[in-house]
């Protein structure tokens, strides 16, 4: 029987392991661990050469998930996500091939370059962990985790993703650019090691990251803890300068996320300062701002950080019971 602990320490492990390769981003890392223990899907919006997907790669690779990779273009189709039926003329019959969605943890690299049909491809196996094709529908072996990236500053020939399917990640986090030591780190590391490529050991395998995910739910959460949550949330759709709010998904994500998050650090309840962590991440992408703002540079992580801002916390102690 997994226990809390036992999340923590594995968690601890999988960033250890990580960080060989990924130099400084402890705070990103520990983010995105958050999403794959609550057992949701994470979007990385970066700019281009930040790692993002060495990060996937590699988190994959400790965690013993099987791993696939989507490059998203203008020309690719829902059934180059999904798999299609092909006939077979040996045996007379259709057979089913399928895609590369059908994985543990699938990076979609680039998301928004792809027109919105294929972006809906992922909806229902982001959603309901399952592929309907030609009328069968075909479940997807747990976990099925999707991390994607895309580029924020590079809008000609893209395709901005739909709040429905923007709303179906968990979390939404940036990497950052690193410091001057941290990235003359990286070169040390690149020298030494005389190769790009780097192999990592597995910390965890499959049925162990499932265990972990089950623990979560473990966590406790005070009353007075999802109160907050809804009022965190209630705030987002009462402010003037955002035209729509938060749906309860988002109540629902920064719940996941804050238990995952005290867990993670080794705590079967939940603190005020879990939901602080990852409110901004796990609701900034889910509000449609006002037109003016966007032109004034204001995103939605700005209006999450000014609802925690003035929404009031209950203490910790209350929230420990």
């Amino acid at each position: 029987m997994i226990q809390v602990k036992d999340v923590a320490a594995a968690g601890e492990a999988i960033l250890t392991e990580v960080e060989k390769v990924i130099v400084g981003k402890r705070d990103a890392l520990e983010l995105l661990l958050v999403g794959v223990l609550a057992n949701g899907h994470v979007l990385i919006e970066d700019f281009p050469g930040l790692a993002k997907t060495l990060i996937a790669r590699s988190l994959a690779q400790v965690m013993g998930l099987e791993f696939r990779r989507i490059q998203f273009t203008p020309d690719l189709l829902p059934s180059d996500i999904t798999g299609s039926s092909l006939y077979d003329q040996r045996n007379s019959e259709f057979s089913f091939q399928p895609g590369p969605v059908f994985t543990n943890l699938l990076l979609g690299d680039e998301i928004n370059r792809t027109p919105p049909k294929t972006q809906a491809a992922l909806l229902e196996a982001m959603q309901e962990r399952q592929v309907t094709v030609d009328g069968i529908t075909r479940l997807l072996t747990p976990p099925f985790l999707v991390i994607a990236t895309q580029n924020p500053i590079e809008y000609e020939g893209t395709y901005p993703l739909p709040e429905a399917q923007l709303d179906r990640f968990l979390l939404r986090i940036g990497v950052g650019y690193p410091s001057a030591e941290q990235e003359a780190e990286i070169l040390r590391r690149r020298v030494e090691r005389r190769s790009d490529s780097v192999t990592l050991e597995k910390v965890v395998d499959r049925t162990t990251l499932l265990d972990l995910q089950r623990a979560v739910e473990d966590v406790h959460v005070e009353p007075s803890l999802t109160a907050y949550i809804v009022d965190l949330v209630a705030a987002t759709r009462a402010r003037p300068d955002v035209q729509v709010g938060s749906s309860p998904r988002g109540s629902l994500a920064v719940l996941a996320a804050s238990r995952a998050r005290a867990c993670l650090l080794g705590r079967d309840f939940v603190v005020p300062e879990d939901i602080k962590a990852v409110a901004v991440a796990a609701l900034g992408h889910r509000l449609s701002l006002r037109p003016e703002l966007w032109v004034r540079g204001v995103r939605g992580d700005d209006v999450i950080r000014a609802c925690l801002d003035t929404v009031p916390a209950p203490s910790t102690q209350a929230a420990a019971g």
